[in-house]
Parts: structure tokens; C-alpha cells; sequence
């Protein structure tokens, strides 16, 4: 799973949602948000289902009405084969009848296409995914993280949920505390922070935990604790590793925050020398307490009327003034002149 933002007074931000590699994908390690967009904060519940409510296998009750419903397809290009997904998923999707198996398998493929640059699109071929292969684990973690993406955090939940059940898995525990902040309950998130689960986890799970947990210590006005939840040997490495840049990104924030700003400027930089795939913002964030301003090349066409107004002023700016040339040409005459007279008389 990845991404991936840190604050519920609204909303989060990237730098502490969990990370990884959505729905088992061979780029696990990869930062899905590719890095913290601090304009784009993250709410409460954006979304949840409308139609039944689903069992314990990860069913629908009540989709009889849904599946006699034509799936409205989308367009897959041709060069997507379904062979792109990761084994694993491959492996789970060997339930299904060849051709169906097929079919999932490019709709999952086009959802990793695009979720990082088009989230609502991606979201739309998990729709179909799910349609197709409900009770597949790897098609309702694929539904949820494209629902994660699009802020649709109950929804999301939900299929983390359901997956988790279908694998008893604890890979997608960080992000399934991260709904919950995303619904507005930090606490719950700081409650599945203390649970057995986390023991489970792997190192770069455990550092996804400790950053939804700092997150959620952030939403409940906790600055401090949430500077001390980040503290941790992994911070304090000089190693660098998938997680490291939004570790050292969200640490500089939220001592920002707390109105540290020289002990932030050194973690941005520090953000910023790990960050070799651009995952984070950490240069913007430095620029902007450095007080440097970035202008848009494009700017002038954005203001179409300021640009006329400037053109229209050089246009009317004052010409040379007649007198200047005048005098300009009386003293190259008089120097001809003097020139003359330094030769002696002209001969004949």
C-alpha cells in the first residue's frame, strides 16, 4: 500500500500516510503519493457504499439486484496483456475461469496504471474489477487503495477490512488506521497503533505505523507527542531506506509545526538528500522558509489583461525626443568641421 498526509483539522498529509506498494505490486516500496502535497489535505469520510451490505466473506447480502446490472465497461489498450501483475496476484486470481482470470487481470493492471496520476479513473477499473471477482482478496485490496486514493476512506476500509479477513494478512493494518483517520477518529487509529498487530509487522510496516501514529497525535493537537512518536532509531539511521525521506519529511514538519524552525530546515535537508525519486516536497519546503519565491513561466497566460496592459504601455512609450537628434547631428558636423580645419585648406 502507499502514499500516500498528516492532519485532521481537516485533513492529513502525504508525509504520514502509509506507503508501499499497493494491491501486492512488484513497486512495494514505492511512495504511491509521490510525496506530500500540502494543498491536497485529506478530510473525512468522502465516500462509502450505497448498495448491501457485505458478509463475513467478503460478499455482497443483497446483490441480486447489482449483478443483473450490465458491467459498464471501460477501454483497455491493447499492449495490456493482464500478465503485468505480480505473481502473487496471478497465483489468487488462478480461481477464476481462464478468461475471467483474463479480464481482472487488465482491470487491476489499468488501476496500478493510474492511480498515482489519475485516482478517480483507477478507481473506476477497480469498480469493474470488483464486479468481476468480489472474492478475491487481491481485487478488494486493489479496490481499496484505489478508494484510499480518492479519499473515499469508509469505502476503503471496508475492502481493506474484507481482504484481510479472505488472508488474515496484517501487511494492510498501517492503512487501514490511516481510514480511520481519514473518517475523523484519530483515536481509533491511535488504538490499533498499541494492538498485537503491529508486532507483526515488518520494519517498513512498523515505520508506516509510527507515522500514522504520529499523524493521528497531530489531528488531536498532540504536536509534541507526535515529535516524540517519531523519534526512533529508524529516524536517527543514516541508512537510507524506502520510508526514509517521509520519515525525515514528517519529522520536519511537525517540529515546523511546533515552531522549530531552524531543527526543521536541517530535517528538510535531510528529507531532501534521501529523497533521490522526488517523494516528498522537502525542497519546496525549504525554498519556502529560505523565503525563496517560485514564478510560473506560464503566469503571463494566466492574466491575459496584464500582459495587454504592459504591451499596450511599450507601445506607447515616448519616442526619442526631435531636439536630442538635432543636437546629436550639430556636434557631428561640427566635429567634420574641425576635422577640416586640423588638414588645412582643401585643394582644388
Amino acid at each position: 500500500f502507499e502514499r500516500r498526509d498528516d492532519r485532521p483539522r481537516g485533513p492529513r498529509r502525504d508525509d504520514d500516510r502509509p506507503s508501499g506498494g499497493g494491491f501486492r505490486r512488484d513497486d512495494r516500496s514505492r511512495d504511491r503519493d509521490r510525496g506530500p502535497r500540502r494543498d491536497n489535505d485529506r478530510g473525512g469520510d468522502r465516500g462509502g457504499y450505497r448498495g448491501g451490505q457485505r458478509d463475513d466473506r467478503g460478499g455482497y447480502q443483497g446483490r441480486d439486484d447489482r449483478d443483473r446490472e450490465p458491467i459498464k465497461r471501460l477501454p483497455i489498450p491493447d499492449d495490456v496483456t493482464g500478465d503485468e501483475i505480480d505473481k502473487d496476484v496471478r497465483q489468487e486470481l488462478m480461481s477464476l475461469p481462464k478468461t475471467l482470470a483474463e479480464d481482472v487481470a487488465r482491470n487491476l493492471v489499468m488501476v496500478a496504471r493510474l492511480i498515482d496520476e489519475d485516482p478517480e479513473q483507477a478507481y473506476a477499473y477497480s469498480r469493474i474489477a470488483l464486479r468481476l471477482a468480489s472474492r478475491v482478496a487481491a481485487v478488494r485490496e486493489a479496490a481499496g487503495f484505489a478508494a484510499y486514493a480518492t479519499q473515499k476512506y469508509a469505502e476503503a476500509l471496508a475492502e481493506f477490512r474484507a481482504s484481510r479477513r479472505m488472508t488474515g494478512s496484517v501487511d494492510l493494518w498501517p492503512v487501514m488506521a490511516d481510514c480511520e483517520r481519514g473518517l475523523g477518529r484519530p483515536e481509533r487509529a491511535m488504538a490499533m497503533a498499541g494492538e498485537p498487530e503491529v508486532q507483526k509487522l515488518d520494519k517498513a510496516g512498523q515505520v508506516e505505523m509510527r507515522l500514522v501514529a504520529a499523524g493521528a497525535r497531530r489531528d488531536m493537537g498532540q504536536i509534541d507527542a507526535a515529535i516524540v512518536t517519531l523519534q526512533s532509531p529508524e529516524l536517527a539511521s543514516s541508512a537510507v531506506h524506502s520510508w526514509t525521506p517521509r520519515l525525515r519529511y514528517a519529522y520536519a514538519d511537525a517540529l515546523l509545526e511546533a515552531g522549530r524552525e531552524d531543527e526543521a530546515r536541517e530535517w528538510f535537508g535531510k528529507a531532501l538528500e534521501a529523497d533521490k525519486d522526488g517523494a516528498t516536497d522537502a525542497s519546496d519546503r525549504l525554498a519556502e522558509l529560505d523565503g525563496v519565491e517560485f514564478v510560473d513561466a506560464l503566469g503571463d497566460d494566466e492574466h491575459p489583461a496584464e500582459s495587454a496592459d504592459v504591451e499596450e504601455r511599450a507601445t506607447k512609450a515616448p519616442a526619442p525626443a526631435a531636439d536630442d537628434d538635432e543636437d546629436l547631428d550639430d556636434d557631428q558636423d561640427q566635429d567634420d568641421e574641425d576635422d577640416d580645419d586640423e588638414d588645412g585648406p582643401a585643394k582644388g
